[in-house]
């Protein structure tokens, strides 16, 4: 199970819309990764908007139940002379965790980046599986102990 609660996500963000709304603008700016969530037959796939970013400045750390991304996008290198007239492409260190449940494996996550987009798969540990159990009737009983 993947949990979406994160406090101080939540605090930041209401922080981030009092500043837009206070300096005239509107909106504020969207995450800088974006993301998807979902259950698909015995894992959980997670992909996370990059575009931009090289796949040698992502990485992927896990502590307990919590996975952190952590990604680096360099500012646009500019030749000399170029007066940037808009910038809204966001630069510079972004991270993000996921709060794992203890029903997931996170010893077995794969991680896989194409076309600006980080895709990670995290599968249902063995033993949060659904499972048949038996059930035994009296005559069982009696055959076993006799």
């Amino acid at each position: 199970m993947l949990m979406r609660t994160d406090p101080f996500r939540e605090i930041d963000r209401l922080t981030q819309n009092l500043f837009a709304n206070s300096n005239g603008g509107s909106l504020a700016r969207p995450l800088a990764m974006p993301m998807d969530a979902y259950r698909q037959g015995d894992e959980f796939v997670v992909s996370l908007d990059l575009p931009g970013v090289h796949p040698d400045a992502i990485e992927l750390d896990v502590e307990r139940n919590v996975l952190t991304v952590k990604v680096e996008r360099p500012p646009l290198h500019t030749a000399e002379g170029v007066e940037m007239q808009l910038a809204e492409r966001p630069v510079g260190v972004f991270t993000r965790q996921l709060f794992l449940g203890d029903s997931l494996a996170t010893d077995e996550i794969e991680a896989d980046y194409d076309r600006g987009v980080l895709t990670l798969r995290i599968p249902v540990a063995e033993r949060a599986k659904p499972r048949r159990i038996a059930v035994k009737g009296a005559d069982d009983r009696q055959a076993i102990t006799a």
